[in-house]
């Protein structure tokens, strides 16, 4: 097997180049970070220098991966921004921040991973269950919940048009014990990753375009 795993500096990420490569599969990995590289080294993967907020770096990655033939492709990279309960404006470093990483960075690397890859191959976005719109109930963290909407749609848009090369869905990944879901989160991260994986594994061509859940249970959109 020959993964990609975009943003894998550290949790998540992390944990996927760590299970993909115990179970010896090859893995190209990407950090922003020189400590976050050198992990990704240690983890046996070849280790990609990318930040997905910049255009310059971004603009980097096709060369870098061109030919390699991904059979899985996961896009991992993201922030949460500000913690808000109620309708507080971002300021514009933080609206900036957060879409740039969460919406503008799949929208600039997908297209150049979809060279990169096998016939037949899965690409997965992780995205959030507070960016699904139906069934929201709370309006905690808007401007995390407003990317990660905006994500499942860039995603939604990329089955479309690779549905005849790979097979494309959104993962919530669960609350995770990471930097990010803090430390009383309900999933510890190896848990969830193994739990991605597996779904990944056992993804169809009819499964092309949806959304689910780190255990496989599909979400509304």
């Amino acid at each position: 097997m020959n993964i990609l795993v975009i943003g894998a500096s550290r949790g998540i990420g992390l944990e996927f180049v760590r299970q993909y490569r115990a179970d010896k599969a090859q893995v190209t990995a990407t950090a922003r970070s020189d400590e976050g590289l050198k992990a990704l080294r240690e983890l046996g993967a070849t280790a990609l220098q990318l930040d997905v907020a910049s255009t310059e770096s971004a603009s980097r990655l096709g060369w870098q991966i061109e030919g390699a033939a991904f059979d899985v492709a996961i896009v991992v990279a993201g922030v949460y921004g500000p913690s808000t309960r109620g309708l507080q404006p971002p300021t514009e470093a933080d609206f900036d921040t957060v879409m740039h990483t969460n919406v503008l960075g799949p929208m600039r690397v997908i297209p150049q991973i979809a060279d990169a890859l096998a016939p037949g191959a899965k690409l997965a976005v992780l995205s959030s269950r507070m960016g699904a719109i139906g069934p929201r109930s709370s309006a905690s963290g808007w401007l995390y919940r407003a990317s990660k909407a905006a994500v499942n749609s860039v995603l939604k848009d990329a089955s479309i048009v690779l549905q005849d090369k790979a097979t494309c869905v959104s993962f919530h990944p669960g609350w995770v014990r990471t930097d990010m879901g803090g430390a009383g989160a309900d999933l510890a991260v190896d848990v969830s990753v193994g739990h991605m994986r597996r779904v990944i594994a056992g993804l169809t061509p009819s499964d092309n375009g949806q959304f689910f859940d780190h255990d496989g249970t599909p979400i509304a959109w």
